[in-house]
């Protein structure tokens, strides 16, 4: 799919077979609402779609809940400007549940076996497709269901051709493993960065033991871990950026973050590619790891993190990493993924 041949691995045994950067839509939920990232117009994020299409990407990552249904909206507007030969995998999730009364607040976290029906079918609907080829669990429940009640739901929605292939996102190994034995997970979508390294620890070798694919997100921590990131930018987030909120993007973390990245450059000048580049490759390197969810508000951005679809780092370029993580004590979890052995700190 595209012109360009990026790197692809197998999604656990789903039959899925993804590049490993694929097009995160959490941004085209425009402003407003909780989670937002300020103000974005949907003609840029159609033509980001359409770029990361253009370079390669063959699966875009979206959720009812980003813009309250608008995201995706917006992606399958996008999916009407691209030929049908070249239509990438369409990924979205569930369970996050806006109250009607207050939609543009925090929603809440529901599994409910009837609720999830009715969210795939209303996003059936709003993508204006006949199945989903990945659909996951958004966050765990809150609202006391038991996870074997609401995986049975989604084996039912794959045995009735709704749903190509099931998967989680934010799992412990404890709930990973209870709804295993129910249906086998498919896929885990964990956050993870060079900053946020903790799922390395747990979730992430489980996956690899299960044969369970695994679609990290963040990897370029919401920014920070792009070539122009700074203060000044930070200072210029919109009042309705959830990123405001985060400690990660506030002192003492935002300069250890920075210094870190600023670690990357000569890596990234050695293979000729950009930090965020290094900054994806890095996450791709890990064991068990399929692929990378990337967000972009314009074509530009994403052909500023494209090359990691095709960047493979080295045992040096592991080393420097590591040092990097040490010396600037940015983050927590494993420093570096496996080879002969896993530090962690």
């Amino acid at each position: 799919m595209g012109s360009n041949q990026l790197n692809k691995r197998k999604l656990g045994r789903s039959g899925l077979e993804i590049t490993t950067v694929g097009f995160g839509a959490w941004a085209a939920g425009g402003g407003g609402w909780a989670y937002s990232w300020g103000p974005q117009d949907d003609a840029k994020s159609i033509a980001s779609i359409r770029r990361a299409v253009e370079r390669g990407a063959n699966w875009i990552d979206t959720a009812a809940i980003y813009g309250i249904g608008h995201s995706e909206v917006v992606v399958r507007r996008a999916l009407a400007e691209i030929p049908l030969s070249e239509q990438p995998y369409i990924f979205t999730k569930c369970g996050v549940v806006a109250d009607p009364t207050k939609p543009y607040e925090p929603g809440y976290r529901s599994l409910k076996p009837e609720s999830i029906r009715r969210e795939l079918d209303a996003s059936l609907k709003r993508l204006g497709v006949e199945r989903i080829d990945l659909y996951q669990f958004h966050w765990p429940d809150e609202a006391g269901i038991p996870i074997e009640d609401s995986w049975a739901e989604m084996d039912r929605l794959v045995r009735e051709g709704k749903v190509r292939a099931a998967g989680v996102s934010n799992f412990t190994v404890e709930l990973l493993e209870r709804a295993e034995r129910i249906r086998h997970v498919d896929s885990l979508q964990p956050p993870f960065s060079l900053i946020r390294r903790n799922s390395g620890q747990d979730v992430i070798p489980w996956c690899a033991a299960h044969e369970t694919g695994v679609i990290v997100y963040s990897p370029m921590q919401s920014g920070i871990l792009t070539d122009t990131f700074g203060p000044d930018r930070v200072a210029r987030f919109a009042d309705d950026d959830w990123r405001k909120r985060s400690t990660e993007f506030q002192q003492p973390n935002l300069g250890a973050n920075l210094m870190l990245r600023d670690a990357l450059k000569p890596i990234a000048s050695r293979h000729g590619v950009t930090v965020s580049a290094v900054a994806l490759a890095w996450t791709l390197s890990w064991p068990g790891v399929t692929g990378a969810i990337v967000g972009a508000r314009s074509p530009e951005q994403v052909d500023g993190w494209i090359q990691a679809g095709t960047l493979t780092l080295t045992d040096q370029d592991l080393t420097e990493i590591r040092a990097a993580i040490e010396t600037s004590g940015a983050g927590t979890g494993p420093i570096e993924p496996v080879r002969t052995k896993t530090a962690t700190r």
